[in-house]
């Protein structure tokens, strides 16, 4: 997923009012504010009351979803290597959120796991470093996900 891409669905998101923060290793890169690496997809959090409005706006621009596993996530691809990943989040008043979890578990984001990151000329709402770091926890770590977190480790040791 080419930084033009993400730029456009982050930009087609904003103009139309969808909730959403970048995680995964677009995010790292909006924590450390520059690319650091290739990336397969898109991750992002989207606020669950927003979801169906998500899914015009990435339709509009050419995704379909290829996985579908809500409650947990979406997999949506709009070919030529474009693929969003999407972690619908239901956010109380405080806004703290949660997410559903395979066999019925959740994930917990406190308001304080939300932020803003810069890439290039972006501002993106994101993941904070501290959350990055923790939502690595629980399963075998891939070479992206050590190289991530020693990204991590140098702006939030």
């Amino acid at each position: 997923m080419r930084w033009t891409d993400v730029r456009t669905v982050i930009d087609a998101l904003s103009g139309r009012g969808v909730t959403f923060w970048v995680a995964g290793g677009w995010g790292v890169a909006a924590l450390v504010g520059r690319q650091t690496r290739e990336h397969r997809d898109l991750d992002l959090l989207v606020d669950a009351q927003d979801l169906a409005g998500c899914l015009t706006v990435l339709g509009e621009g050419g995704y379909v979803v290829g996985t579908d596993e809500l409650p947990v996530r979406l997999e949506l691809t709009g070919g030529q290597g474009r693929w969003v990943d999407l972690h619908p989040v239901v956010l109380d008043e405080a806004g703290n959120g949660v997410q559903a979890g395979p066999d019925g578990t959740t994930y917990a984001y406190p308001a304080s796991a939300f932020t803003l990151g810069h890439i290039r000329d972006r501002d993106v709402p994101c993941l904070s470093a501290a959350h990055q770091k923790l939502v690595h926890d629980g399963y075998v770590l891939r070479e992206q996900d050590r190289h991530d977190l020693a990204q991590l480790r140098r702006i939030a040791p």
